[in-house]
């Protein structure tokens, strides 16, 4: 495979800060801190490792695991010898886990402490067929396979160990591995028909999805990113990143919990944070609580939170520390955000235009409509993606009958189904107000989606396990109002003759077999659901009659 290096990634960002920002810290985590000299040394450990346990350029290493300097630490690896990054979401099912991994044809995964037992599971019942890394022992010197019976020595012996890994005396000395579109990583998402895509996604959109972040707010070396939005997420990876890049800390929180995140913001005098449903009013429960009992925390550093909320949670949480709140609009196949603007200037919106980000709004036949007409969003620019991964290179009939798939160099091929004539269409309708700010209106019929606290879930997905349920005939799922995620999955169902099935018993059943933020948090059972003249589920009807979550 020829590689050529006349681009810059994510590991040429790596090498360049260790000499600007040599001594700086690049990572906190716990009492552990870790300069940007340190991470680049780090990095070439590992990508040396990956390299000495067969691990080459386009091959797909997946990790499960939560937030940790590890993870960082692996982007750059991965990065610096062409290998593809699979982040999985840890909140997925077992077999939604393994769908990705079999899809991807990962060859590694690494694992931490919280899913070693979903990781041997899938090696045990031969759902994954790779080889696993263990970061358990990371930072601690003690592997967590030591007590572990449901293997025995010789499985053990076979499990790659994080900390030998990056203790490697064999140092990567060699270029970044770089096409000019190479990818960087494969992002899944919700897909309409139940299975997830891997949004394909090169190192080109992910340091111009950085760039143009840390543009519009200013980030430089002073800031410091409360790493706490899982990094298997877009919008956790592009903003790490994007403060990385200008030399500026990452403060890593292994996942949401309000105390400690208000403890570091306190401590590490962080700058910047993400938010997205409940983490705002969850904060400032805390922080009224511990205020009364006179335990309040000094957040006077924190000057800007990026994300999605209800403008009343918006304003009552600036108010209350000052600091600015970024809204933004942006997907996985866009890198991120798109749009990112100061909530302030035009309260309700998602923002206008990044600085390399194009957006317009379309009618059924790709004319860009005029602004206040409500259409399909469109996007244009560098930060869009490659396509969805199609498997073992192969590409669906009606991708090629469409010409929308695309042969790369790599040996790789992409369905391209969502670009058309220049534009990546969203699936979501909104306008441009005059001002040239976006206003979301919510998803294409087609293509409804759910988003629980920021989460994206299909309807599709959901019915079909529902439908699972020997006691189900039928069911539509839609979402509600909730007062804790903003939305939340309600199912609303037909029992067949002579079953006598709970809400509590379907939510379990459904429970057990995809994400727990998939799972209808409401259940509603009707004599029959409204249908059209077609024969299928009126959902639009189903919303009308069944769309409250009966509180």
């Amino acid at each position: 495979m020829n590689f050529s290096v006349n681009c810059f990634n994510i590991y040429d960002m790596i090498r360049r800060n260790a000499t600007l920002f040599a001594k700086s810290t690049a990572i906190v985590h716990a009492n552990e801190k870790i300069s940007f000299q340190e991470y680049f040394l780090l990095v070439n450990s590992l990508a040396a490792s990956l390299l000495d346990n067969g691990v080459k350029s386009g091959d797909r290493v997946a990790i499960l695991a939560m937030n940790s300097p590890a993870y960082l630490i692996l982007y750059g690896a991965a990065s610096a010898i062409g290998a593809i990054l699979v982040p999985v979401n840890w909140r997925l099912s077992e077999d939604e886990i393994a769908y990705i991994l079999e899809d991807s044809g990962a060859i590694l995964l690494f694992f931490d402490e919280s899913q070693k037992k979903l990781a041997f599971s899938l090696k045990n019942t031969l759902k994954y067929k790779g080889k696993l890394a263990d970061l358990c022992s990371s930072g601690k010197g003690i592997s967590c396979l030591n007590e572990e019976k449901s293997l025995d020595s010789a499985e053990k012996e076979e499990i790659l160990s994080y900390d030998k890994m990056i203790s490697s005396e064999h140092k990567w000395q060699g270029p970044s591995i770089c096409e000019e579109y190479p990818v960087f990583c494969l992002i899944y998402t919700a897909a309409v028909a139940g299975k997830p895509r891997g949004a394909a996604l090169s190192h080109s959109n992910i340091i111009t999805a950085n760039l143009q972040t840390s543009l519009v707010m200013y980030l430089d070396k002073n800031d410091a990113y409360l790493n706490m939005l899982p990094l298997f997420h877009i919008t956790g990876m592009n903003l790490a990143l994007a403060v990385m890049h200008m030399g500026g800390r990452n403060v890593i929180i292994e996942k949401f919990d309000a105390p400690r995140a208000l403890g570091l913001v306190d401590r590490e005098k962080v700058t910047l944070m993400a938010s997205f449903p409940p983490i705002l009013s969850t904060l400032m429960t805390h922080m009224k609580d511990n205020a009364d009992q006179g335990q309040g925390f000094d957040i006077d550093s924190l000057k800007n939170v990026v994300g999605i909320d209800s403008p009343e949670n918006i304003e009552k949480f600036t108010q209350k520390t000052g600091c600015r709140f970024w809204v933004l609009y942006g997907q996985s196949e866009t890198s991120g955000f798109v749009t990112l603007s100061d909530s302030s200037e035009s309260p309700g919106s998602a923002g206008r235009p990044c600085p390399v980000s194009r957006l317009s709004i379309l009618d059924g036949a790709d004319r860009e409509l005029p602004l206040g007409k409500s259409g399909e969003i469109g996007v244009r620019g560098p930060v869009i993606f490659k396509g969805f991964w199609l498997k073992d290179g192969s590409c669906n009939t009606k991708s090629m009958q469409d010409k929308n798939y695309q042969g790369t160099s790599e040996g790789f091929s992409f369905d391209q189904s969502t670009i058309r004539n220049g534009w990546h269409h969203t699936g979501d309708i909104g306008h441009l107000d005059q001002d040239g700010y976006l206003w979301f209106e919510g998803r294409k019929p087609e293509k409804e989606l759910i988003k629980p606290g920021g989460e994206n879930v299909y309807p599709a997905e959901v019915e079909s396990v529902v439908m699972l349920h020997p006691g189900i005939e039928n069911c539509c799922v839609i979402g509600v109002p909730d007062p804790k995620f903003g939305e939340g999955v309600k199912a609303v169902c037909v029992r067949k003759i002579d079953f006598s099935v709970t809400e509590s018993e379907l939510i379990a059943f459904v429970g057990e077999r995809i994400a727990r933020y998939k799972k209808p948090g409401y259940v509603q059972f009707v004599n029959e659901l409204p249908m059209t003249n077609d024969g299928i589920v009126d959902r639009s009807e189903v919303k009308l009659l069944y769309g409250s979550n009966g509180e």
